[in-house]
């Protein structure tokens, strides 16, 4: 008899084949004590483990040659946390103090780590206790066994299908280089670091498949969903055939999509949609090439600042964006200035205290103000890179017309010191604004009309709009793009950029998500930047719609209850995937 299990589709497409149980649970860790001779033998072999967990997520991050940057990041900082004394200094001092075993020290310090993030309100902070959790479990494999790596990464995986807790980034990389079939986790959600992993990865998947562990056995043949999150075990033949022609239909599906790279982004009333990327790292740019994106809708340059222990040169900026520049060869490429928090891991020259609350703090355009040094020299290798290609600056987390403002002023003193220097830029350089708070939201008429244009981060937008942290997993099933609320601010904010005639886009994970593009259209929005594995399927549903039509079914969509606007957005869009 076939059993059905329920969790979240996170990674689309269908996989069929043996189960292979991972992450069956750590060594036994027990306290040891030690005799006085033992003590800095015993640190030797804690450095040892934490050097080779270090050189085994380095080799695992090149192990693929296209690593997507989403894998790249989380690996970064999963080094990173490796090499801070709180996880590299700590254990050796309890080791020394107490005279007790690598093992034990460490699980004491993350115990500590744990229960501190516990206390702490912010649900992203929070969060970030898995990481130390995925780095601490990757240690103490080592000291169990130091031929790990190697024995982890020489299992034969072929087209299994990889059942955990959880998965970490370099998890997923090890498992992929396997060619396996999928994952199912029992934890994360849509925004969780699997999901994520796996997506970019093009690797089905469904996560919050609760307790899966308990009623499955290594070897057994099941079925997963990536689309619906169903996993279904022991399934019958008929079954099995039904899965199998919906995977050679996929096939035929994705043959199609690339078809679409060089077509033009037009609905069928003739409107011209412009479809953009968003990248992080120059590595992006082969996926991008690929994805037939116009541009690049938004460059994340925080990433400059991760695995790193100096600062960023100037003139490192300018080389990078070059590149990216003539690579995209005239296309426009938006470059969104420093977004980063006050979270110690991805600035290793920040000094100040971690903040209570990082997600409201000092972070973004906030930051850049309150480090005018720091923003001027992002500022001039901006404009210094200009000069070889077409670039928009985009500033984060607008909240004020006073930031802007001020963010202008500085701009022009860039101007001023560039001048001076006898060094290129272009003329005129469009300035947008993020908007991804709701008091932005609200002030969209003021910032259209002092900017050139203006683009939706979807992701911040929602999130503090609804008070809840999208990757926290106790509330992510309140993370609702179709909030009234939410879906008011993104009306407003397109209504504002057509009033006063500036180009409104957005870069959120919504814009990239096939359910809510017939609405995002109907609503007036021209411009989406995402992924770029997602835009072939953006295009094809673009190229099935009529905005006029869309208009009129739209605005009965806004005016109706909240508990029906799911369910009629589900029939537009499947309305549109029929024709």
């Amino acid at each position: 008899m076939s059993l059905l299990i329920n969790g979240m589709g996170v990674s689309p497409g269908i996989s069929i084949g043996p189960v292979y149980i991972s992450h069956r649970g750590l060594p036994a860790v027990v306290h040891r004590q030690l005799a006085d001779h033992q003590v800095e033998k015993e640190v030797k072999r804690f450095q040892t483990a934490v050097q080779a967990a270090k050189k085994y997520l380095q080799q695992t991050k090149h192990s693929l040659p296209d690593v997507p940057s989403d894998v790249a990041i989380l690996i970064d900082s999963h080094i990173l946390m490796l090499a801070d004394a709180m996880l590299g200094q700590a254990p050796i001092d309890t080791i020394r103090q107490q005279q007790c075993n690598a093992e034990w020290a460490i699980q004491q310090q993350q115990k500590c780590l744990t229960a501190s993030f516990k206390k702490i309100k912010d649900d992203y902070l929070r969060a970030r206790s898995s990481d130390v959790e995925h780095v601490v479990a990757l240690v103490l494999r080592f000291l169990d066994d130091k031929n790990y790596g190697e024995k982890n990464t020489r299992r034969d995986l072929q087209s299994y299908i990889i059942v955990a807790d959880d998965l970490t980034p370099a998890d997923t990389i090890v498992f992929q280089n396997q060619k396996i079939g999928g994952f199912v986790t029992e934890l994360g959600g849509p925004t969780s670091h699997t999901a994520i992993l796996a997506r970019s990865l093009r690797i089905p998947a469904v996560v919050a498949a609760h307790n899966i562990r308990a009623l499955i056995r290594d070897d057994e043949r099941i079925i997963i969903d990536g689309n619906s999150g169903v996993v279904i075990v022991n399934a019958d033949q008929q079954l099995i055939r039904a899965y199998k022609k919906k995977q050679k239909r996929e096939v035929v599906r994705r043959q199609q999509l690339a078809l679409l790279r060089n077509k033009k982004a037009m609905t069928q009333d003739g409107v011209e949609i412009h479809l953009l990327a968003n990248i992080d790292l120059t590595e992006d740019l082969r996926m991008l090439k690929r994805s037939g994106a116009t541009g690049v809708g938004l460059y994340r340059t925080e990433f400059f600042y991760l695995n790193r222990d100096n600062k960023v040169d100037e003139n490192e900026q300018v080389r990078t964006y070059r590149k990216v520049l003539r690579v995209m060869d005239g296309m426009p490429v938006t470059i969104r200035t420093l977004d980063l928090g006050a979270e110690k891991e991805f600035d290793p020259n920040y000094e100040r205290p971690l903040a209570p609350n990082p997600a409201l703090g000092l972070r973004a355009i906030r930051r850049s103000l309150h480090e005018p040094e720091n923003f001027l020299s992002q500022l001039r290798a901006i404009l210094r890179a200009s000069a070889y290609g077409s670039v928009r600056i985009l500033l984060p987390m607008l909240t004020s017309i006073q930031e802007l403002e001020q963010t202008l002023e500085l701009l022009d003193i860039a101007k001023q010191q560039l001048r001076q220097q006898k060094k290129r830029y272009a003329k005129r350089i469009p300035v947008g604004g993020m908007i991804e708070v709701p008091a932005a939201a609200l002030q969209a008429h003021q910032f259209a009309q002092r900017l050139d244009f203006l683009s939706l981060g979807t992701n911040d937008l929602i999130q503090y709009t609804l008070a809840i942290d999208r990757i926290d997993d106790e509330v992510n099933y309140l993370y609702d793009p179709l909030h009234p609320g939410v879906l008011q601010l993104i009306q407003l904010v397109i209504q504002a950029g057509a009033k006063h005639n500036k180009p409104v886009a957005m870069c959120g994970e919504m814009a990239g998500d096939m359910r809510y593009i017939p609405l995002l259209l109907g609503l007036g929005l021209r411009e989406f930047s995402a992924h770029p594995a997602t835009l072939p399927e953006v295009k094809e549903m673009v190229l099935s719609c009529h905005t006029e039509r869309l208009k009129k079914k739209c605005q009965h969509i806004m005016n109706a209850d909240a508990k029906n606007i799911p369910m009629l957005v589900a029939a537009l869009h499947q309305s549109q995937q029929q024709r």
